[in-house]
C-alpha cells in the first residue's frame, strides 16, 4: 500500500480541531472551575466532587463498541457522532453563558455540576468517534504526526479553557467568557462539518462486529485474541508508570520551596507549550525512526526528565534551573505519549478503531491513576529525591518490555 509523502492539510486541520475541542471540557473542569468555585465561597467538599465529573472518560469503554457499530447514513460513520455531540457541548456552554454567575455558583450550583457532567459525557463519547476517525485517516508512517496533533491540540484546548479562562474572566465576566468558549468550540466544529467522510472513508459493514446482545464481550474478546496483543498490553500498561508515579509531586515540591500560585501558573503555561512542541517533534521523529526506536529513545528521555527533578531539591530559588528541568520533562513527556499512542493505533482492527483504541487508552489511564495515587505516600516516606529517582528507575526498567514485544511480532 502506497504511503503518501505528506498528509493533506485538510486532515491536519480536521484532527487538530477535533482534539483541541476535546481539551476544552477537561481544562474547564480540572483547572478553571476549582479556582472559580473557591473564589465564590463554595465548600471544599463540593470542589472535591469535580473529580467525579471525569468518570465518563473512564467508563466510555462500556459504550465504545456501539459508537463503532451505529452510524448515520446521512452524516457518515464517525461524523454522525462527532457533529451532534460537539453541538451538544456548544449548547451546554451557551446555557452556562446565559446564567447569572451569582446563581450558578450559589443556589443553582447543582445546575452547573449537572451541565459539566453532560459536557464530559458528550466529550468522552466524541473522543471514541474521533479516535476511530483518526486511525482510519492516518497511514502507519504518519500516526506519530497525527498523535502530535492529538496531544498538542488537547493541551491547547485545556490551556484555552483553563489558564485562558482564568486570565479573562476577571475582566470580561463569567457570561462573556463562557460565550467566547462556546463560540470557539463552534469554530472548531467547522472542519468536521465540512468533511466529506462518506465519500473519503466509506463504511465496510462486512468487517464490523455484528450489533446486538453480547457486543461488548465479543468486541473486546476479539481485540484481546489478536496475535501479540497480550504482549502489547503489557507495554501499554507499563510504559508510563514511572511518569505516573513521579509527575504528581513536581508542583508540591516547588510549593514546599516557596513557589506561589502565580509563579506556578506561569511555569505550567510555558511548560505546557514546551510539551506541545515535544509532541510535534516526537511525531516527526517517529516518522523517521519507526515504532520501537521511538518508544525506547523517548522512554529513556522521559526517565531522564524525572531523574532531573531530583536536582531541584533545595534549589527552588534557581528559577532558570527549574524552568530548564521542567521544560525538558514536558518535552520528553510529549514525545513519549505520541509514540505510545501511535503504536496503539496500529493495534486497532478495521471497523473497530474507536473502541479498540479506547480500551487501550483507558487501561493505561486506570493503572497510571492508581500508581499516581501512591506518589504522595511514597514522597512522604522516602522524600522527593527518592521518589523521583525511584520513578525514573521504574520507567527505565519497564522499557524491557518494548524490545520483547517487537522481537516476538516481527
Amino acid at each position: 500500500m502506497h504511503t503518501p509523502d505528506r498528509l493533506p492539510p485538510s486532515v491536519l486541520v480536521l484532527l487538530a480541531s477535533l482534539y483541541c475541542a476535546q481539551g476544552l471540557p477537561s481544562g474547564l473542569v480540572a483547572h478553571a472551575m476549582p479556582v472559580l468555585l473557591r473564589q465564590h465561597g463554595v465548600d471544599l467538599a463540593w470542589i472535591g466532587l469535580l473529580k467525579l465529573l471525569a468518570l465518563p472518560w473512564l467508563l466510555k469503554v462500556l459504550w465504545a463498541p456501539w459508537i463503532d457499530r451505529m452510524s448515520s447514513d446521512r452524516l457518515g460513520h464517525h461524523r454522525g457522532w462527532i457533529l451532534p455531540l460537539q453541538s451538544a457541548v456548544i449548547v451546554c456552554l451557551a446555557v452556562l453563558a446565559c446564567i447569572d454567575p451569582q446563581a450558578i455558583f450559589g443556589s443553582a450550583l447543582w445546575l452547573l455540576l449537572g451541565t459539566l457532567l453532560l459536557i464530559n459525557l458528550a466529550a468522552a463519547t466524541q473522543d471514541v468517534a474521533t479516535d476511530g476517525l483518526a486511525v482510519r485517516l492516518l497511514p502507519e508512517r504518519w500516526r506519530g504526526l497525527g498523535n502530535s496533533l492529538q496531544v498538542g491540540g488537547y493541551k491547547l484546548g485545556m490551556l484555552a479553557s483553563g489558564s485562558g479562562l482564568l486570565l479573562v474572566v476577571g475582566t470580561l465576566g463569567w457570561n462573556v467568557s463562557m460565550g467566547l468558549l462556546a463560540a470557539g468550540l463552534l469554530v472548531l466544529t467547522l472542519p468536521i462539518a465540512w468533511y466529506p467522510e462518506k465519500r473519503v472513508l466509506p463504511h465496510n459493514a462486512a468487517q464490523a462486529e455484528p450489533a446486538g446482545a453480547g457486543l461488548l464481550l465479543r468486541h473486546y474478546k476479539g481485540l484481546l485474541g489478536q496475535s501479540g496483543m497480550t504482549a502489547w498490553l503489557v507495554v501499554v500498561l507499563t510504559f508510563k508508570l514511572g511518569d505516573a508515579l513521579g509527575s504528581p509531586m513536581i508542583k508540591p515540591m516547588l510549593v514546599d520551596q516557596g513557589w506561589d500560585t502565580a509563579a506556578l501558573g506561569q511555569l505550567t503555561l510555558i511548560s505546557s507549550l514546551a510539551g506541545i512542541g515535544g509532541a510535534l517533534l516526537g511525531g516527526m521523529l517517529y516518522a523517521r525512526w519507526g515504532a520501537m526506536r521511538s518508544l525506547l529513545v523517548f522512554g529513556v528521555a522521559q526517565a531522564a526528565g524525572l531523574a532531573a527533578m531530583a536536582l531541584l531539591i533545595g534549589r527552588g530559588s534557581d528559577v532558570g534551573l527549574v524552568y530548564a528541568v521542567a521544560l525538558f520533562e514536558q518535552v520528553a513527556d510529549g514525545m513519549s505519549t505520541v509514540a505510545l499512542f501511535a503504536v496503539m493505533m496500529a493495534r486497532c482492527r478495521p471497523e473497530h478503531e474507536g473502541a479498540d483504541f479506547t480500551l487501550q487508552a483507558s487501561a493505561q489511564l486506570l493503572l497510571s491513576g492508581l500508581v499516581g495515587a501512591c506518589s504522595g505516600l511514597l514522597a512522604k516516606n522516602v522524600g522527593y529525591g527518592g521518589l523521583f529517582m525511584g520513578s525514573a528507575l521504574l520507567g527505565l526498567a519497564m522499557l524491557v518490555w518494548v524490545p520483547r514485544y517487537f522481537g516476538r511480532n516481527r
